[in-house]
């Protein structure tokens, strides 16, 4: 039987791609205690990479914050991949990101709200998190956007 956080999922039409699995020498969580740290996740759907290139120049604003949200999603894959139900999140503590941009853009706050946005929208206040936004000169695979999580688990 799915789980609440599932039935959320399902009820906004939200579809999770399957956990990516490592492309270097890391795992994709860790958990000490109640503490469930997720590595960054880029922009992959199903081993095809999407959003590729910087903000501001060849991604825009808000395919910056469409990126930053299949980022989010990423995430939630490999919680759930890791936990085995998405209902052992209590809190989303807090949210990393990391945007590929141009010198010039200043806006990786609103590209991060992609992110940000699907967490609350899933997980309601237990969604709502510290977090920083910044700029990279460059990130893996040039995609536009990467997002790490820090997460209490029950």
């Amino acid at each position: 039987m799915a789980g609440k956080i599932d039935q959320r999922l399902s009820e906004l039409g939200i579809e999770l791609p399957n956990a990516a699995k490592p492309v270097a020498n890391f795992i994709p969580c860790v958990q000490t205690g109640n503490t469930l740290f997720v590595s960054g996740q880029v922009t992959q759907w199903n081993s095809k990479y999407l959003h590729i290139g910087k903000v501001g120049r060849d991604i825009s604003l808000e395919d910056g914050q469409k990126a930053a949200r299949v980022c989010a999603l990423n995430v939630l894959a490999h919680a759930r991949a890791f936990l085995g139900d998405l209902d052992r999140v209590a809190r989303v503590v807090m949210v990393q990101g990391f945007v590929n941009a141009i010198p010039e853009f200043v806006d990786h706050p609103k590209v991060i709200n992609g992110a940000s946005d699907l967490l609350v929208e899933v997980f309601g206040d237990a969604g709502k998190h510290a977090r920083f936004a910044l700029g990279a000169g460059s990130l893996p695979f040039n995609v536009a956007v990467e997002i790490a999580a820090v997460l209490e688990v029950r």
